[in-house]
């Protein structure tokens, strides 16, 4: 049998029983990963010349192997025997040649169209949403070390993972880094504590990387307890969406935290075709609590484990605009402040003066506003904090289209200089997810509270539900 054919061979046996035969030993396992180099990853090891158990995943190497058999078929073949001619026997066992490092093997493209248990539960539709390239990083040679140089020579990288229980008391199985350019797949199920220790650790821990995760929490606990890898410089999303509704009301709080399908509806729009990767992942664990530790992990949630890491980049983005905004229309007045009046004034203002000037002032009204404006538009909880309603897709939105064909809602309250440029108010689409239907939209107005040179503009406008 050929290299190729030994590699598809035991693709196919995957999570059965076989027994490896050595140059030095024999062992009995269950079979839970086979790589590119003929390396065979077992779980629940027996020492089959001791009677020992080998506890966690062992890894052999192709060269050591001498043959392969398939446990859980042995005693049908045994059974056959006597009814199926020797001629037509087929023997269920595969003997690997030696690796040649010169030509690895090449995994078959027929092997995503194996229909897989996961698959068949889940129901999946591959043509829905996105599909992306990725790079698994299931050994140390090779990939490994490109893909350590190419993260520590980013500024900005985005960070998910996957596994059980993700905490102190759980399992690792998956860690997904994106970069501008890469989304890299780093099997910690197969490498282990090891992958941390060659290079991961740094980078984790690299004050210079910022890290941008969707609630850093569970995965802190888990490196830290587990790996002792602290986990420094982070943007966490779900945080910036707090601060960012803070902002947008005037200092009140939302009653509860966002997912990270609200936030990718939210800011970045995203239509349900986009984020259905999301359910899927929630399909597939609600089916099988572990099955983030199946081998081969089938490709569809292979493509989920880097669509949510890559969405995050451009998600921190969208945050950072949406909380500077207001800064940037304060510097864009504190610019304006002299510049644009008269003359004569300057001349008996003192220099050193640390009064807070007017300009800085109009914040306090602007929140003002805004507080108000926020009390109008969401439910108080019995804590003091809004009530946000949850952002579904539009596709789930048809029937409230019917409802309500057009309601009028207040979007948000902006700093706004007179005479700049339309850019200082943005469009925000998504604010209309929070709103209750106004009844007698026809008598709102826009209004409008001037102060020295700043405008705390509310904007009213029609929104289609």
């Amino acid at each position: 049998m050929d290299p190729s054919s030994d590699y598809h061979f035991l693709h196919h046996v995957l999570g059965k029983t076989v027994q490896i035969t050595l140059k030095c030993g024999t062992f009995q396992g269950i079979l839970q990963h086979v790589d590119s180099s003929q390396c065979i990853f077992l779980n629940r090891v027996k020492n089959l010349e001791s009677g020992r158990n080998v506890p966690g995943v062992k890894k052999f190497f192709g060269h050591e192997i001498v043959n392969v058999q398939l446990l859980d078929d042995l005693e049908q073949c045994a059974a056959e025997r006597n009814t199926t001619p020797a001629g037509s026997r087929e023997f269920l066992s595969t003997k690997l040649s030696a690796v040649d490092q010169g030509s690895p093997l090449k995994q078959s493209t027929h092997r995503a169209k194996v229909a897989s248990p996961v698959r068949q539960h889940l129901c999946l539709d591959e043509n829905k949403g996105e599909d992306i390239e990725y790079i698994v990083i299931d050994q140390f040679q090779k990939k490994f070390g490109s893909a350590m140089m190419h993260i520590k020579k980013q500024s900005v990288c985005s960070i998910a993972a996957e596994g059980v229980n993700l905490c102190r008391y759980g399992k690792l199985a998956w860690l997904q880094i994106a970069t501008k350019s890469q989304v890299f797949l780093f099997d910690i199920f197969l490498l282990g504590a090891r992958v941390f220790k060659n290079g991961l650790q740094m980078i984790l821990e690299d004050q210079n990387i910022l890290k941008v995760i969707h609630d850093c929490r569970w995965l802190s606990d888990c490196l830290s307890h587990q790996y002792g890898i602290v986990l420094s410089n982070v943007f966490d999303t779900q945080v910036a969406d707090v601060l960012q509704f803070s902002m947008e009301t005037g200092g009140y709080l939302p009653h509860r935290i966002s997912s990270l399908q609200e936030c990718l509806i939210r800011y970045l729009g995203l239509p349900y075709k986009c984020i259905s990767f999301l359910e899927y992942r929630q399909q597939a664990v609600v089916k099988n609590p572990e099955v983030w530790f199946v081998r081969p992990l089938p490709p569809v949630l292979m493509n989920v484990l880097a669509l949510e890491t890559v969405y995050l980049l451009p998600l921190r983005l969208l945050l950072l605009d949406e909380i500077m905004s207001d800064l940037t229309t304060l510097v864009d007045g504190y610019l304006n402040a002299f510049r644009q009046g008269s003359a004569d004034p300057l001349g008996s203002i003192e220099i050193s003066s640390m009064e807070l000037p007017e300009e800085l002032r109009q914040l306090a009204d602007v929140y003002n506003i805004r507080r108000k404006t926020a009390v109008q538009k969401f439910q108080l909880s019995e804590e003091g904090f809004l009530i946000r309603k949850q952002v579904e897709p539009i596709r789930r939105k048809m029937a409230a289209k019917e409802a309500y064909p057009k309601t009028f809602c207040p979007r948000s309250v902006h700093l706004w200089l007179p005479g700049s440029q339309g850019s200082y108010e943005k469009e925000e689409i998504y604010h209309h997810d929070n709103q209750e239907p106004t009844i007698g939209s026809g008598e709102i107005e826009s209004k409008m509270e001037t102060k020295g040179g700043i405008s705390c503009k509310l904007t009213l406008e029609e929104t289609k539900m």
